[in-house]
């Protein structure tokens, strides 16, 4: 290990980074600037350090999202002072809302210079609010500060990101000139004794333990007798982070044996090898019939929240005698105030606990109910797709979720792309990790996500993502270009935000158009080029199946537009659902 001894600075600067790199943070996400500037040279010094560099402070901390949500470990956002700050906003918002582990460096001007009209001097402290789980105003590096203090600092904002409560931190950090790694001939050999022992060893200067999340034994003998009486039971698999967990709860419900609406952002909607995933839970909650002959006496919810409001509808109508929650966090996921029993415990070592208490139950009268009206609206879905050569959403959907290949992850943006494949997603196709920005909902920083997703998985990933979205996230696709980790973005191109067509305000053509689908008449063959991506523009099922082959062999950044009237999409959606509906009677 050597530490950058030019100035003081530079000093402080080396040791937050190797205090990181020594922690498993080794992942930097840099935009330029020169009030960061002592950091960003510490950080290209250590040989021990990946970076990922990106001119939109926005876009840059998206990408630190999606590496986060990917690895479980927080990739660092180094930005320099003022606005530049500000553009972090929405990423820790949805960070913090997502519990996705997130490290915030932001340089900033000394003391004396703040409210004084400085150049780029805003006010940093506790910018983000009660957004990040901690705050530190960290001082200027001064001489009668320990650098014991420095170490001591970032590993409890480390530990603080990996909490209960996973989440962002913000370490501001002040800076006095000089900025660059100048000489001043200063000798810190004396100043470097109190941590003597941490410089001769490779280990943190602080070691954390995290605390374990265990069910309790009465707890778990209550719930288990819960599930063992009850003979309407689903299960609900929200969203769940950690991939992990997938074994555990494959075992569980397959104990139960009871139909398991699995939301696409479980991960365990894709892949299913139990025959218990329902197809298009949704589709089948939202019919009125099958809700009022299929509401459950148990819910049994893993995990965090879901996509679908019908479900939620469902489960909401349905007013189970027990709704049981089982999340390894405090955090409430219970926007219809159902839910009587909440478990927060390790979701992994819960369901491996449970399905040893529990008996194998055969085929019972309610699954097989479920299962009959899923297939009634399965085989509807089927012909449709048999017999549909021209591309529409829920088409393009489903033959993503049965064509990504194994070795993939699967990202999807906001406004239609989650809900279509949570509605028309098969359950056989390939197991992949699957992510969406669900924290907020926002269409802000989806490409820099899927680009970091791709990074802290180490592994190609396949982005579905609608036209707006798109747009909205341009600057990203430089992110595209130079990932080592190709990413296929499927750009479902209806000329304006579709998900509007879904809600009343369609109804309203004099405000409609123009004020909310806002159409821009753009294609995005032109920004393929300009980032030197490849460029396909699938006009049928077939071709779309060859384009995306071709993608995925090429091991190459590559955009697929496909151009859909959002018109005659909306009708088509709306005619497919009723017929499936139809079929349910």
């Amino acid at each position: 290990m050597k530490l950058l001894e030019s100035n003081l600075n530079s000093l402080w600067a080396s040791l937050i980074v190797e205090e990181l790199v020594r922690n498993g943070i080794d992942y930097f996400c840099l935009a330029p600037g020169s009030r960061c500037t002592p950091l960003t040279v510490a950080i290209a010094s250590n040989p021990n350090t990946t970076k990922s560099l990106h001119y939109d402070e926005r876009g840059l901390a998206f990408h630190a999202l999606g590496y986060g949500r990917a690895s479980r470990r927080p990739a660092v956002v180094v930005t320099t002072s003022g606005t530049a700050v500000a553009n972090l906003m929405p990423a820790v918002i949805e960070a913090s809302m997502e519990q996705i582990p997130l490290l915030l460096l932001t340089g900033d001007r000394p003391p004396e210079l703040r409210d004084t009209t400085a150049n780029q001097t805003i006010d940093q402290v506790k910018i983000f609010g009660d957004y990040v789980r901690w705050f530190v105003d960290l001082p200027c590096p001064n001489r009668w500060i320990s650098p014991a203090f420095v170490l001591t600092t970032l590993d409890q904002a480390i530990h603080r990101c990996h909490g209960s409560m996973e989440g962002p931190v913000h370490i501001n950090c002040m800076f006095r000139e000089p900025l660059a790694p100048e000489s001043q001939g200063k000798d810190f050999s004396g100043y470097l004794k109190p941590i003597s022992s941490w410089a001769e060893n490779k280990l943190p200067y602080t070691e954390y333990i995290a605390p374990e999340r265990s069910i309790g034994a009465e707890t778990l003998e209550r719930l288990s007798n819960i599930l063992k009486l009850t003979e309407r039971g689903l299960v609900v698999i929200g969203g769940i982070s950690d991939h992990k967990a997938h074994p555990a709860l494959d075992v569980l419900i397959k104990k139960l044996n009871w139909p398991v609406c699995a939301d696409i952002t479980s991960g365990f909607r894709l892949g299913d090898c139990s025959g218990l995933i329902v197809f298009a839970g949704d589709i089948l909650a939202r019919n009125q019939a099958f809700s009022k002959t299929h509401a459950p006496e148990v819910v049994l919810h893993l995990g965090g929240r879901i996509v679908s409001k019908h479900l939620e509808a469902f489960l909401h109508k349905s007013k189970p005698s027990e709704y049981i929650l089982i999340s390894d966090n405090p955090k409430r996921h219970d926007p219809l105030h159902g839910v009587t029993l909440r478990i927060e415990a390790d979701i992994t070592s819960t369901c491996f606990a449970l399905t040893e208490r529990l008996d194998f139950k055969q085929a019972i009268q309610y699954l097989n109910s479920w299962q009959e009206k899923m297939h009634s609206a399965r085989k509807v879905f089927k012909n449709f797709k048999d017999h549909e050569s021209k591309l529409s959403e829920p088409l393009i959907a489903n033959l993503v979720s049965q064509n990504v290949p194994p070795d993939h992850g699967l990202f999807l943006a906001n406004s239609m792309p989650v809900r279509d494949m949570n509605s028309f997603a098969e359950t056989s196709g390939a197991l992949v990790p699957v992510g969406a920005n669900r924290g907020a909902s926002g269409i802000d920083g989806t490409i820099a996500t899927a680009a970091g997703l791709a990074s802290g998985l180490k592994r190609p990933v396949t982005l579905l993502i609608g036209d707006i979205a798109f747009l909205h996230d341009l600057n990203s696709l430089n992110y595209l270009s130079n990932s080592k980790y190709p990413i296929t973005a499927i750009v479902i191109n209806n000329n304006g935000g579709g998900i509007f067509s879904h809600l009343a305000i369609a109804g309203f053509e004099e405000f409609f158009e123009r004020y909310f689908v806002t159409p821009h008449e753009l294609t995005f063959e032109k920004a393929a080029g300009m980032y030197g991506l490849s460029y396909y523009h699938p006009e049928t099922r077939q071709e779309f199946l060859s384009c995306y082959q071709k993608a995925i062999e090429s091991r190459s950044s590559t955009i697929m537009e496909v151009t859909i009237d959002r018109k005659t999409n909306h009708a088509l959606y709306t005619q497919l659902i009723t017929d499936m509906h139809s079929a349910m009677e």
